[in-house]
């Protein structure tokens, strides 16, 4: 066995990550992305921009026998001018699919929120930093670095004190979900405890998470990404940022949704495909949007800014946007046996709220993650439900 200073570099390439669409080379390293580059290109704003390329769900993933792990990364942290900078983002390290091991990456650049609604931002250079994992199993074993899912992360080098080999395919299922910042992974406490991941690890299998943080948007760019990536199951979390944005009204979104399904469905004829409404979230219930962030006690807040008069032509609430899903996918599923609707209330409603308020009106907290991937987890991969293990195609 080599001492960990007999150090192993391994190239950080596309063959040691999963969870991600694209990869990007770059002056120092490789970045993941988890949209595609022609996706990328189009792209209106530096909302989905920095959102896309957070790596929520992003891990390598290898064999090896080392005790010691080094990954050298270059961190790029956000912070909100004003308010204190939060935590270094964790790296999450499993093995054998059991969290072992977290660390930071200090350093790395900030980028610094100007304006929360413009998200005009200034960014600061820093230096990289690495990840450094110790006394891990001496065996051979599959390692998983989860990396961190609010921060976007230039891979630079990984060295170990054993020889690493790709980790073999798993033959678990691919479940390629999309959502709003709660998919993403706001105010989860690690990687690997957001709420997909949770699922993920309980459903037994492979999670591409395309939630983005206030970009779920119908964008026809994502549903193609969709389209093109390889699933085997496949859900989408739809209508808090259509809401809270106030990007459209209900005779846009209807149309947008059946858009966005019918090019799923190009690349996906048969997959398992669950459309799932939003959780509760009490200010924009029957509220409209923009939603607007409240600073009132010195703590963030949001608050819905819409007039709730307005529905009656076509402003959009959760109580709308969860009544128009549900018709659309009875109606759809006349035709299409494996398309499937959940009301989001089911994973987290009034009796969740009561228990596990949402601190800032908008996101749960760690445990209403927890709380909703277990749900999601026994509704949708649990018997009777519409991801329940069975021989599966992928398309």
């Amino acid at each position: 066995m080599n001492t960990e200073h007999d150090w192993i570099t391994t190239p950080v390439t596309a063959d040691l990550l999963r969870g991600f669409l694209d990869v990007e080379p770059t002056a120092h390293g490789l970045l993941p992305h988890r949209l595609p580059v022609r996706a990328r290109r189009q792209i209106p704003d530096d909302q989905l921009g920095v959102a896309e390329a957070q790596p929520s769900g992003v891990r390598l993933v290898f064999r090896t026998r080392a005790t010691t792990i080094e990954l050298d990364t270059l961190p790029t942290k956000r912070v909100y001018q004003g308010f204190p900078a939060p935590a270094d983002g964790v790296y999450d390290l499993l093995v054998d699919g059991r969290l072992a091991a977290q660390t930071t990456v200090t350093g790395g650049n900030v980028r610094t929120i100007v304006d929360m609604v413009t998200q005009t931002a200034e960014l600061c250079e820093g230096p990289a930093g690495t990840a450094r994992f110790t006394e891990l199993p001496a065996r051979d074993k599959d390692v998983e670095i989860w990396l961190p899912h609010t921060e976007i992360t230039e891979l630079i080098a990984l060295r170990t004190n054993a020889p690493v080999e790709p980790a073999p395919d798993s033959g678990r299922r691919v479940w390629l979900h999309h959502g709003s910042s709660i998919s993403h992974g706001s105010n989860a406490a690690h990687p690997t405890a957001t709420w997909p991941a949770l699922a993920a690890a309980q459903g037994g299998v492979e999670l591409v998470n395309l939630g983005f943080s206030g970009s779920a948007l119908l964008d026809p760019f994502t549903a193609r990404a969709m389209r093109d990536a390889p699933a085997d199951l496949i859900s989408l979390k739809i209508g808090i940022n259509v809401v809270n944005t106030d990007v459209m009204r209900l005779r846009a979104f209807t149309p947008a949704v059946h858009g966005f399904l019918d090019t799923i469905r190009e690349g996906h004829p048969t997959t398992p495909l669950l459309v799932v409404s939003p959780v509760l979230c009490p200010v924009q219930e029957d509220t409209p949007g923009p939603l607007a962030p409240d600073f009132d006690g010195g703590t963030l807040r949001f608050k819905a800014t819409g007039d709730p008069a307005e529905r009656a032509a076509g402003r959009l609430t959760l109580n709308v946007i969860r009544d128009a899903l549900a018709r659309l996918v009875e109606q759809r599923a006349d035709d299409d046996t494996n398309l499937h609707y959940l009301d989001g209330r089911d994973l987290y409603g009034e009796e969740d709220y009561t228990e596990l308020p949402l601190p800032d009106e908008v996101h749960p907290d760690p445990a209403g993650h927890r709380r909703i991937g277990e749900n999601f987890a026994r509704l949708a991969f649990g018997a009777g439900g519409p991801f329940a293990t069975k021989t599966a195609f992928r398309h």
